[in-house]
């Protein structure tokens, strides 16, 4: 009982957060160009200013582990790869398998996952956390792609050289690119620059979350079709379940099997909906999804931490 209070303790600011943001919309408090104005300021300015100053902190040498990188690639691509199969036989609309593929395994971890970690694990861990988002982002944009495009036939309009180009520009790894020689050379940075950093760090995960809770619309839950659910149910449990019972038999322990945990048990990121949009998916379904996992990920990822808390894993 005590670990359930406990668990429930720290989840839960994470999710008011979303809460306030949904009845701060529905009242009319913040409207969709604050969202869309916010959303664009926490993703270019201070979510990166998280990372670089999470980064900065921590020592290279103990902090990044080239085994766990390598599980998640490897994880994730099989996963991939088996979701793609499976759907397949079920999914025979071309624009809504690629929507359900990519809605089945992109995790909004720099949001949702960054702000659970830093409630579970502590600050200190966020910097750990970047170092994985930077190996994360690249993988997750190529999947994406190819999710997103192959089924409907449009291999030719891929244009491989933008593609590279917004990976490399990404404002999310530019800041851990920064940091990195901070980092490892330990160079000293003004204390005026670390306060304003500390002070555009401390707004980027609330502001992102109330971004997530004013865009969600629990109408649409009504029209949800099964493939929504279906998606929903392979990113909140099939995903994480699957992946922390791997992450455990090849050896991870305490903080690093509960990123783990943490990465494939967040919800859907909300650009799925976006590039689904854009690239002529199923952008409905991807914004169902995209609802689904995140009010679901309330009950998964508390009782998930639970688990790992009652089992003395992390």
């Amino acid at each position: 009982m005590q670990n359930i209070i406990f668990t429930a303790q720290i989840v839960a600011p994470v999710f008011l957060f979303i809460v306030l943001g949904y009845l701060l919309k529905r009242i009319s408090i913040i409207t969709d160009k604050f969202v869309s104005v916010t959303s664009k300021f926490v993703f270019n300015v201070s979510l990166p200013a998280l990372i670089f100053f999470n980064i900065v902190k921590i020592d290279l040498s103990k902090t990044l582990n080239i085994g766990e990188i390598f599980f998640i690639y490897f994880y994730l691509i099989i996963s991939f790869i088996i979701i793609w199969f499976v759907a397949k036989i079920f999914i025979k609309e071309s624009r809504d398998l690629g929507t359900f593929i990519h809605g089945s395994f992109r995790s909004n971890f720099a949001i949702v996952g960054f702000a659970v970690i830093s409630s579970v694990f502590g600050v200190e861990a966020l910097g750990k956390a970047s170092l994985i988002l930077a190996f994360l982002l690249p993988l997750n944009n190529i999947l994406a792609v190819i999710a997103l495009t192959v089924p409907i036939n449009k291999e030719k309009s891929i244009n491989y050289k933008n593609m590279l180009k917004e990976i490399i520009t990404n404002p999310l790894i530019v800041s851990v690119l920064a940091a990195l020689p901070f980092s490892y050379f330990k160079l000293p940075i003004h204390p005026v620059i670390t306060t304003t950093g500390g002070y555009l760090s401390s707004i980027a995960l609330p502001l992102a979350l109330v971004g997530i809770g004013a865009n969600l619309n629990i109408k649409e839950l009504k029209e949800a079709s099964i493939y929504a659910f279906a998606s929903s149910t392979i990113k909140l449990i099939i995903l994480p379940l699957f992946g922390t019972f791997l992450a455990y038999e090849f050896g991870f322990r305490g903080l690093n099997l509960g990123l783990l945990f943490i990465l494939f048990a967040c919800p859907t990121a909300i650009v799925s909906f976006i590039m689904a949009d854009a690239m002529g998916s199923n952008s409905k379904l991807a914004g169902n999804i995209v609802l689904i996992t995140t009010l679901g990920s309330i009950i998964t990822i508390t009782v998930g931490l639970f688990l790992l808390k009652e089992f003395g894993l992390i």
